[in-house]
């Protein structure tokens, strides 16, 4: 049976969700970028028709099949350092309700990702404050609101905390309704340190009878 459009259209997505994959797991890069250099590298001249590019669902599956297939020995031993460390560092910033995101969460992180952090307070001076007090290095930025372009962008601090990158974007306590909806495929967008906790907790295998 001849392939149809739609088919090769799959494929072309899934081609440069592979690229962008290799370039994320690889080499760190954002999902952005990588989407962009892997369309131009995959498109040629077609590169700038968004129909053809897959989203970043589809890429953060792909870093999924990449890290199986190539970094099985040490990607899932750095994931779990990772989210031992975001325990620790909200544990200590609790008061602050902390949310954890990105790479960390969704179980795609690797030797190039650091821990993302969301955190609800009265004022963002509040925690730069609590962390200077500590003897905590602190850069800031702005980070673009996780509700959209119509929200300002919101302060965000990064330091590090026992050798790992924090970046940690500092939301009113307000921002928190609604924010706990899931993606469209039904994975969170951020959890609580319980909830974190939950996850790296294995299954208990029913005892055999006896």
């Amino acid at each position: 049976m001849m392939p149809t459009p739609i088919d090769d259209l799959s494929l072309l997505r899934a081609e440069i969700a592979a690229v962008a994959a290799r370039m994320i797991a690889q080499d760190g890069a954002d999902y952005a970028s990588a989407k962009r250099k892997a369309a131009l590298q995959v498109l040629g001249d077609r590169a700038d028709l968004a129909n053809l590019l897959p989203d970043n669902a589809q890429i953060e599956d792909a870093v999924r099949d990449y890290q199986a297939l190539f970094q099985a020995d040490t990607q899932p031993a750095r994931l779990l350092a990772l989210r031992q460390a975001a325990l620790q560092v909200m544990d200590a910033l609790a008061e602050f309700s902390p949310y954890i995101t990105g790479a960390v969460l969704n179980g795609t992180a690797g030797e190039h990702d650091d821990i993302e952090l969301q955190l609800f307070a009265d004022s963002a001076k509040e925690v730069q404050i609590y962390l200077l007090n500590r003897n905590v290095t602190i850069d800031i930025s702005e980070t673009p609101h996780f509700k959209g372009a119509r929200y300002d962008p919101v302060e965000t601090v990064s330091f590090l905390w026992h050798g790992e990158g924090v970046h940690a974007e500092l939301y009113e306590k307000h921002d928190l309704r609604g924010a706990l909806k899931p993606r469209a495929d039904g994975r969170p967008q951020r959890i609580d340190a319980a909830a974190l906790r939950s996850m790296m907790t294995p299954p208990t295998s029913p005892q055999d009878p006896t």
